[in-house]
């Protein structure tokens, strides 16, 4: 099972990120930019995700996806449960992916060991 303390270990080891408290959560960025939050209660994270790439994340893992009502609609966002996630290598993924779409592009571009090719 993921942590709150695998999710700090992971973001802070993506380049250039940073870990600032925000509305009374650590959050992690690139460059200033949000990529991931952790939930009040640890057992969550919030990540950039596209619009329309949520609901059918939702529909396919209900247990595991998820988005706040009334916090999340209007925002390029979606949660995950990290009891939930398969092992580290998951919550790698779906952290570096957000990195990817948080960073600019030169430092990105600049890291292609982690997959610019999705963002392109």
């Amino acid at each position: 099972m993921a942590t709150a303390d695998d999710v700090r270990t992971i973001a802070l080891s993506l380049p250039d990120t940073s870990e600032k408290l925000s509305w009374g959560m650590p959050t992690f960025r690139v460059a200033g930019k949000i990529f991931a939050a952790l939930g009040d209660d640890d057992a969550s994270i919030g990540f950039k995700c596209p619009k329309e790439d949520r609901a059918e994340l939702i529909a396919a893992e209900p247990e595991k996806f998820f988005v706040r009502e009334g916090h999340d609609d209007n925002y390029a966002w979606l949660r995950v449960r990290l009891a939930v996630l398969e092992d580290a290598g998951e919550l790698r993924a779906i952290l570096v992916d957000s990195w990817l779409q948080a960073a600019p592009r030169r430092l990105a571009d600049a890291h292609p060991d982690l997959g610019r090719s999705a963002a392109s």
